[in-house]
């Protein structure tokens, strides 16, 4: 009846699984050609950031919004399976910055500054940072709030962007280096029920928080 219980609260403020109407771009070889050793480059963390999110697409990664018990540091569940949390967490540790271990180090110092919404009167470190409002909130305490708009060009490449789909469900994805076909919109790399995408999704959703991290 517990796992059930936190079944139910991890689907309801996780990612949703919805329906796009725009193509997607999966496969990221035909997209640009990675540098196997980005974080070795001249690049910068935000540029290192969007190419560890485009080098782990996968749109045979299946939407999985399961209660998982984790190892502890670095736990992830497995590979084919996850949510939109999982994307950001798997591009971070890419660059060796493991978001379970600091999510749930600052939730123990700090319990008291992060959402109550399921109900929890401790720290879970199998899903506090699988979490999208725990997120924003750590990204907000620990890297830089920045402001939401309509302009494009506010939202730079590394950034991180949360969103609410239909007025209820949290979402998060990853500002990539890579335009829309009109060369607009920065494209996004996210997990929303098709896989670990790269889409032009930016203004899909209803944008509720814009964040940059780097530790």
């Amino acid at each position: 009846m517990k796992n059930l219980f936190l079944f139910l609260l991890f689907c309801c403020f996780s990612c949703q699984k919805k329906q796009q109407s725009q193509p997607l771009l999966t496969t990221k070889s035909k997209i640009v050609t990675l540098n196997e050793n980005f974080q070795q480059t001249s690049l910068s963390f935000a540029e290192k950031l969007s190419q560890a999110a485009i080098s782990i697409i996968d749109p045979e990664v299946v939407y999985t919004p399961s209660y998982v018990t984790l190892k502890y540091p670095n736990g992830d569940v497995s590979p084919k399976t996850g949510v939109c949390t999982d994307v950001i967490i798997r591009a971070y540790r890419k660059l060796n910055i493991d978001l379970q271990k600091e999510v749930h180090e600052d939730m123990k110092v700090n319990f008291s500054k992060y959402p109550k919404i399921w109900g929890l009167k401790t720290t879970d470190k199998n899903i506090d940072h699988r979490r999208v409002p725990n997120l924003e909130v750590f990204f907000e305490r620990k890297g830089k709030k920045l402001a939401i708009s309509q302009n494009p060009k506010d939202y730079k490449t590394g950034d991180l962007v949360t969103w609410m789909i239909g007025d209820k469900l949290p979402h998060i994805g990853i500002v990539t280096h890579l335009k829309s076909t009109d060369g607009k919109r920065p494209m996004i790399v996210h997990n929303v029920g098709g896989g670990q995408v790269l889409q032009d999704c930016l203004f899909s959703y209803t944008i509720v928080g814009h964040f940059t991290y780097e530790k």
